[in-house]
């Protein structure tokens, strides 16, 4: 993965440039999301301070957002509609990436994968978050 200032996604595709862009219309983890207050608090519990974001193979890292909140709901972010489809769970990859237990410690918190719903471009910085019963900023 890259660390980008912007990403273009495309309804039932995902994001251009991904590896899994256009893999299956009605593929669930067309986006993956990605909590920033997950990846500071992995890097501290697992001593790792030089551990990037892009470790975790996620394509948006959001701060502020509870997204297991947003399963099984449609969502607007920075513009793009979206559908939270599941958890992204974990993989033993975790435990090669960041350190032995990281597998296990990250399950509940390994992120949301998403179908993206509307064409658009995400921007790095403040966007809003638009959900039903829902408005916050991340």
């Amino acid at each position: 993965m890259t660390d980008v200032a912007n990403a273009r996604c495309r309804a039932g595709w995902g994001i251009e440039g991904d590896r899994f862009y256009g893999y299956r219309p009605d593929y669930a983890g067309q986006v993956t999301f990605f909590a920033w207050e997950v990846y500071a608090e992995v890097k501290q519990v697992f001593g790792v301070p030089q551990l990037r974001p892009d470790a975790f193979r996620r394509n948006v890292v959001v701060a502020g957002l509870a997204l297991n909140d947003l399963i099984g709901t449609r969502f607007t972010l920075g513009g793009v509609e979206f559908e939270g489809m599941s958890e992204a769970k974990p993989c033993h990859w975790m435990d090669r990436v960041v350190a032995p237990g990281a597998e296990p410690w990250l399950r509940g918190r390994g992120g949301l994968r998403a179908r993206v719903h509307s064409d658009g471009e995400l921007h790095r910085g403040p966007v809003e978050l638009i959900a039903p019963g829902l408005l916050a900023f991340g």
